[in-house]
């Protein structure tokens, strides 16, 4: 009985294998089918049309972030140089006493950098097409006052954004 058995293993585990090999050549042209698909769509991609390409930037810009220097002081520097050639702004910066005259240069020399070398404008034809100054970080403080009491203090900064074009 012994030999039955083991002859009856060996024959059962020779019909499972062959039913496996039969699934495998079944299996072949069901792996190709993908492949097929997928060159199909590389060819389609191949055919649409490209996007359109983006327009050269006409402006760059530049923010100076939490200058300490308040707005309402900001504003009045940047009053004179709005509209005015990157050139001649400078100029009048370099002569101007004023707190907010140097982050306000700097900030100019910034943009027409970003003009420049990101987008090769000519650095000749630039002007300021916009500058303007918006609040910042407040820092709150205290004063020491009389009798032993305080009072608030407020360090304003400001941010400073400015965009220059070419004319």
């Amino acid at each position: 009985m012994a030999e039955t058995k083991k002859t009856a293993a060996k024959k059962t585990t020779k019909k499972v294998a062959e039913p496996v090999a039969e699934e495998e050549k079944v299996a072949a042209p069901v792996e190709e089918a993908p492949k097929a698909k997928k060159a199909t769509k590389k060819a389609k991609e191949e055919k649409k049309p490209e996007a359109p390409k983006k327009p050269a930037p006409t402006e760059a810009r530049a923010i100076a972030k939490n200058v300490r220097v308040t707005p309402r002081k900001v504003r009045l520097v940047i009053d004179l140089v709005r509209g005015l050639p990157v050139k001649q702004a400078l100029g009048i910066l370099a002569n101007l006493n004023r707190a907010a005259s140097e982050p306000v240069s700097k900030l100019i020399k910034s943009a027409a950098a970003n003009a420049t070398n990101n987008f090769g404008m000519d650095e000749d034809a630039l002007y300021i097409a916009e500058i303007y100054a918006n609040d910042g970080l407040r820092m709150k403080r205290y004063l020491p006052r009389a009798k032993g009491s305080a009072s608030g203090l407020v360090k304003r900064s400001s941010h400073i954004t400015c965009v220059v074009k070419m004319r």
